[in-house]
């Protein structure tokens, strides 16, 4: 993904959700259970996929209605973090075809993502693929609103590397990278299209994840 010349990359982080994990499943009940719980109406599944990737509250507030510190949210919340923790080590999957591409990179990696930490652990190890990554990074259970700009921000101070590229499939992610100076690789077969991603300024759209062991690969 650089320009002739240019020094390769010497860490790759990723975000988690729609990149190296499919998540769709687990979120959508969790979240449609939350709702009915609450009173409130479910939505089609599809609908609730734009919701994975930036923080919960703010999901919970568009979907009641109610300000992100309200006590409504916070309950949402709550409640959504029990429905969610009691199904998701069954219902996330790993996207096809990424297991081969983190054995075949042959860089550091890390993990940036705004899944609460107490469930991104236990889910890698689940998974089978922890030992992938020199580091995760992922907001507190009492942080759930911190930036991904801040999350990314603290794998770069921790690991230092000189040429960091971040691996994301919403705006969220692009934009985290561009605050922390970092350039970033679109995917599309997570979450957000390539029209997001080229809106946000990605330097480079991935189609498939083994594009990515070329993208990454030392020079």
């Amino acid at each position: 993904m650089r320009a002739a010349g240019a020094t390769p990359a010497d860490l790759a982080v990723f975000d988690l959700d729609g990149v190296i994990v499919d998540s769709r499943e687990a979120v959508r009940s969790a979240v449609n259970r939350t709702l009915a719980d609450h009173g409130f109406e479910p939505h089609p599944p599809e609908e609730l996929d734009r919701f994975i990737g930036p923080p919960v509250l703010g999901a919970f507030a568009e979907l009641t209605g109610h300000p992100p510190a309200s006590a409504l949210v916070e309950a949402c919340v709550t409640t959504y973090h029990d429905h969610y923790d009691a199904i998701y080590l069954q219902q996330t999957y790993l996207v096809p075809g990424i297991r081969e591409t983190l054995k075949r990179l042959a860089l550091p990696l890390a993990l940036a993502t705004a899944k609460p930490v107490d469930f991104v652990a236990p889910l890698l190890d689940a998974l089978g693929i922890a030992a992938h990554f020199r580091m995760t990074s992922a907001p507190a259970m009492d942080a759930l609103n911190e930036p991904k700009a801040q999350i990314l921000a603290r794998v770069l101070r921790a690991l230092g590397p000189e040429h960091a590229v971040m691996i994301g499939d919403r705006s969220f992610d692009i934009e985290a990278a561009h605050a922390n100076d970092v350039p970033a690789i679109g995917v599309t077969w997570g979450i957000g299209d390539r029209a997001e991603l080229e809106a946000a300024g990605a330097e480079v759209i991935a189609e498939q994840p083994a594009e990515l062991v070329d993208l990454l690969r030392p020079e």
